[in-house]
């Protein structure tokens, strides 16, 4: 057989192979030079370098971004995407890790029309001096300290920004986001703002997607002038749920995203809202799909208000997912008087009698039985209910207390059907309910 027919691999255009080289690891992209010599430089050409993948068995953050340096450095194209994540356990504050991440970053400037990077520093405090991008669309920044240059001009083709636990000077961020007007995702999680508290207005023409975690770094962060927002995500993490301050501010930001066609509410935002006095006249007139947080523990009768303000404030709902969890060493007494709230017939839920479809309830919890009451909640009270789909997360089976007490149920939809997901054993059940 000719050495052509057995190596037709070699004679595919240069875009295939590379496509090709594209799917494996950095370290077997390498390895193929090996193969032959028109094979011997070819991955030098790739225009992604993903090192998501590739830990430093030294566990040196010096030498290993070294290495990545002279890798970059061997890059013979443009380089339109990079990713950066070390998971060693090492401390990046080091002199020469301060010289060689800045050499890096140049370094990736000079190659000329980055796209997407994405820089992870996990254990540590990585200070990255973050140069100007002209062709950026996508930035990720994970376990480091931001600075921007002197005179920076902003990321005028930026549509993705992801802050993950990043120490950033209020200043700073507030010129980043000033200087990305073509933003359509923003994600800020675990912001740690240096100096003063962290206080932006977010006013973005096409912004589509919003999460944003709050803690107590936060001070305020309105959503102003972002006619395009559809989703958002709004969470409290690490903060202090006591607060009336917090809760004001939560309530202020959660209102000004009024626009949006699906919310989600993380952790013990209704908590919060227990602590200040509900605007009754608000109304999210064009929210779809809403998700919340609860815990069933500590639930008392201002938290189970604030949880029907947002019924009532959502006229035209459609989907609904509650994620129910307990924590057995915070139980309140108030939440054992729940019972007799949540099985109570209520009237004036707009989106209750005529829009809502489908609701979806994620039990975290071995015990079944903890959902109960907000299941007879919405079975009780969703006329148009379709679907009413139980994911227990634990994987525990069905009780026949859970099934007896079910199907005492009263059901106020003629056409509900009741779904219990096991996500251990995938196993789906359909539950008879009562006539």
């Amino acid at each position: 057989m000719a050495e052509a027919e057995m190596d037709r691999i070699s004679f595919l255009p240069l875009d295939i192979k590379l496509s090709i080289l594209s799917r494996l690891r950095i370290n077997d992209a390498v390895r193929t030079s090996a193969l032959a010599r028109s094979w011997r430089h070819i991955w030098t050409h790739l225009p992604c370098l993903d090192l998501s993948s590739v830990q430093d068995p030294l566990g040196n953050p010096s030498s290993w971004i070294q290495r990545v340096h002279r890798l970059v450095s061997s890059l013979r194209g443009p380089l339109l995407v990079f990713q950066l994540h070390f998971y060693g356990y090492c401390d990046f504050s080091s002199y020469d890790v301060c010289v060689l991440i800045p050499s890096l970053l140049n370094l990736l400037l000079q190659k000329g029309g980055l796209e997407t990077l994405h820089l992870s520093f996990h254990i540590g405090t990585a200070i990255i001096h973050l140069p100007w991008f002209p062709s950026l669309r996508v930035l990720k920044l994970s376990g480091c300290h931001v600075v921007l240059p002197t005179g920076f001009r902003g990321f005028h083709h930026l549509e993705t920004l992801d802050l993950y636990a990043v120490d950033i000077s209020n200043d700073h961020l507030n010129l980043l986001l000033r200087t990305s007007n073509n933003l359509t995702t923003l994600m800020i999680t675990y912001i740690r703002p240096s100096g003063n508290p962290l206080s932006v207005n977010l006013s973005f023409p096409l912004l589509r997607h919003l999460e944003l975690a709050i803690n107590d770094f936060v001070e305020i962060v309105p959503v102003d002038s972002s006619p395009c927002l559809e989703h958002a995500v709004i969470s409290l993490i690490d903060a202090d749920c006591s607060s009336q301050n917090l809760a004001w501010m939560m309530l202020r930001l959660v209102t000004s995203v009024a626009m949006v066609s699906s919310l989600k509410l993380d952790f013990d935002v209704l908590k919060c809202f227990s602590l200040v006095t509900l605007p009754f006249n608000f109304t999210f007139s064009r929210l779809k799909f809403l998700s919340f947080y609860l815990n069933v523990d500590t639930i008392d009768s201002r938290v189970y208000d604030a949880f029907l303000w947002l019924l009532r404030s959502m006229p035209f709902l459609e989907e609904l997912e509650v994620e129910l969890k307990r924590d057995y060493y915070q139980a309140e007494t108030d939440s054992f008087l729940m019972r007799e709230l949540l099985v109570k017939k209520h009237d004036g839920f707009a989106c209750l009698e005529r829009t809502v479809t489908s609701v979806t309830i994620h039990m975290d919890t071995s015990d079944v039985n903890a959902g109960i009451e907000w299941i007879q909640f919405f079975l009780l009270n969703a006329k148009g209910l379709k679907l009413l789909k139980i994911y227990n997360v634990d994987g525990c089976d069905l009780m026949p207390s859970f099934i007896e007490e079910l199907q005492k149920a009263e059901v106020t939809s003629s056409d509900a059907k009741v779904m219990f997901f096991n996500r251990v054993t995938d196993q789906i059940t359909n539950l008879c309910m009562n006539d």
